[in-house]
């Protein structure tokens, strides 16, 4: 049977751990100025050779190509 101070310690460790991360949450959106959102991240690069991308040179030919 368990103990009922290794269930109060524990408690109190999740408790603790989410306190801190809302702590930094609310320290992150604190110090971006309102109305700004951040910078979005570019999308990473598909490895080589991992087959058809529509780059601007493609869509630049098919613009050419049409009637």
């Amino acid at each position: 049977m368990m103990s009922t101070q290794s269930n109060s310690g524990r408690r109190s460790f999740f408790t603790g751990m989410g306190a801190l991360a809302a702590a930094g949450i609310a320290a992150k959106m604190a110090s971006s100025p309102p109305g700004t959102t951040p910078p979005a991240e570019p999308e990473p690069e598909p490895p080589a050779g991992s087959g058809y991308r529509l780059t601007e040179h493609i869509q630049k030919y098919y613009r050419t190509t049409k009637i």
